[in-house]
């Protein structure tokens, strides 16, 4: 008797330390690939989302071309380049030219203000203290700069930094096009890969269902939140270029945070009619400029519908916390990125619960 129980420990230990070897050898691996790959992971994971929510219009293109994927992921990458990769680069220099000019005039003392009206001191709760200092400024600007040195040289240093970010991430919005194109190019076998990792992780039962939610989830928070967020900003920053508007791409990026969140970017059209008519000297491009804004505006009623589809599950505050989250830990793409996988994570979460609290009732109906 005493025999077998010193063969079971034997066993048992035997067993256990396998297990412990493998578990470390597994975990050292997958260890090694994550920090090999964490470089890289901001930019996958947008090519990825580009790849899910384009997959179906390439499937259609290709089919139109013959069944050739890698001439329709092509023609995808070069539209996708064309339409939104041009309009950032217009943004981020106007941007870069923005920042060295403020930097140029404030280093050589050239700013200059204009006075403020005597109605500025009526406004409510501000009024009074804005025009002082806004007084101040218009009469004597190199005293109060001198007065605020220290605040504004950090200013001006995390202004550089946020624009050496912003060139940053329009390299990675780049590259991430073309991975989006290359995993385009392998959909259909890249789906099935994909769909047998989840079948492995969750059973067969549920793996088709929740590859289902996951691309549906995908596809609805980055084509109608985040996706017409980007396109409404980029339309509101083309236009900001054209009038000349100081510090249009950060504008058109309060723009695009404040679609994510849900608000209308329609409030920014009347300070910037107003802008327009103050500052501009033909009527008729004022004309011209105004119908734009305006069109700008209500641009998001237009495009939510067509690119919304059947909605968004996740609230709005899961989605406005991934964005800015992921904007803080991994840039601009970032941004994207988090809102998207956030949402998702909480729709597969929210999925679990369901299906445990439907499981009850099925147990407290048979019992």
């Amino acid at each position: 008797m005493e025999i077998e129980k010193s063969q079971i420990r034997e066993m048992i230990k035997k067993d256990l330390t396998d297990i412990l070897i493998r578990v470390a050898l597994v975990g050292f691996l997958v260890y090694m690939s994550l920090k090999i790959f964490n470089p890289f992971m901001g930019i996958m994971l947008w090519a990825l989302i580009l790849a899910v929510i384009l997959f179906p219009m390439h499937q259609k293109l290709a089919n139109k071309l013959g069944g050739k994927q890698g001439r329709a992921a092509t023609i995808f990458v070069l539209c996708g380049i064309l339409f939104l990769g041009v309009p950032t680069v217009m943004l981020s220099g106007s941007l870069v030219d923005f920042v060295q000019q403020a930097r140029t005039n404030y280093s050589s003392g050239s700013i200059t203000i204009k006075p403020p009206a005597p109605d500025v001191a009526q406004w409510p709760l501000i009024g009074q203290k804005l025009y002082d200092v806004w007084g101040q400024a218009a009469k004597d600007l190199p005293a109060l700069l001198n007065k605020l040195h220290p605040q504004l040289e950090g200013f001006v240093k995390s202004a550089l930094e946020f624009v050496a970010g912003m060139a940053g991430g329009l390299f990675q919005f780049l590259l991430s096009m073309i991975f989006a194109g290359i995993m385009l190019a392998y959909g259909n076998s890249g789906s099935e890969a994909i769909l047998k990792i989840i079948n492995r992780l969750s059973g067969h039962k549920r793996g088709a269902s929740l590859h289902k939610l996951s691309t549906a989830t995908i596809r609805s928070v980055a084509m109608g939140v985040v996706g017409v967020s980007t396109i409404q900003a980029l339309i509101f920053g083309v236009g900001f270029i054209f009038i000349d508007l100081p510090g249009a791409a950060i504008v058109a990026f309060i723009i695009l945070v404040f679609g994510i969140a849900q608000l209308p970017a329609i409030i920014f059209t009347i300070p910037t009619v107003a802008f327009i008519w103050w500052s501009g000297d033909s009527s008729a491009m004022n004309i011209v400029f105004t119908i734009y804004f305006v069109i700008a505006g209500f641009a998001d009623n237009v495009l939510k519908p067509v690119f919304l589809g059947r909605g968004v599950d996740a609230p709005m505050p899961i989605v406005l916390i991934g964005a800015l989250g992921g904007m803080l830990s991994a840039g601009l793409v970032g941004l994207f990125v988090g809102a998207t996988f956030l949402s998702l994570a909480y729709v597969i979460f929210m999925a679990w619960v369901d299906e445990d609290e439907d499981l009850n009732a099925l147990v407290e109906e048979k019992g």
